[in-house]
């Protein structure tokens, strides 16, 4: 069973970039596609951004599309997203998931393991 670890997050101001990563730890990373969701206080958990197994395929919320760049290196069991122009309702908290279910990407329920979540906060 695989285990994931989020880093990368923290404080940044409007306008600056930040880069995540998410480190699997047992399991076969490269069977898996990998997703980022983030949760804001008081709000549902949303999908943002999500690479196929073999990183042929990416798909981005709308929310986020142009700033945010989601890649993967299977080499080191790591998924990364880059992100940038940050905004202050990008303030979050950001979980990296995987799964071996090709459709319904965008929902949570569809992903069987998860990070703990890193913290993401974008001041004005």
């Amino acid at each position: 069973q695989v285990q994931l670890v989020e880093s990368g997050g923290g404080l940044v101001q409007t306008g600056d970039s930040l880069r995540l990563s998410c480190t699997a730890n047992g399991g076969s990373f490269s069977t898996y596609h990998m997703g980022w969701f983030r949760q804001a206080p008081g709000k549902e958990r949303e999908f943002v951004a999500r690479i196929s197994r073999s990183a042929g395929s990416t798909y981005y919320a709308d929310s986020v599309k142009g700033r945010f760049t989601i890649s993967r290196d299977n080499n080191k069991n790591t998924v990364y997203l880059q992100m940038s122009s940050l905004k202050p309702e990008d303030t979050a908290v950001y979980y990296c998931a995987g799964t071996t279910t090709y459709n319904r990407i965008y929902y949570p329920t569809s992903y069987a393991y998860w990070g703990q979540g890193t913290q993401v906060t974008v001041s004005s």
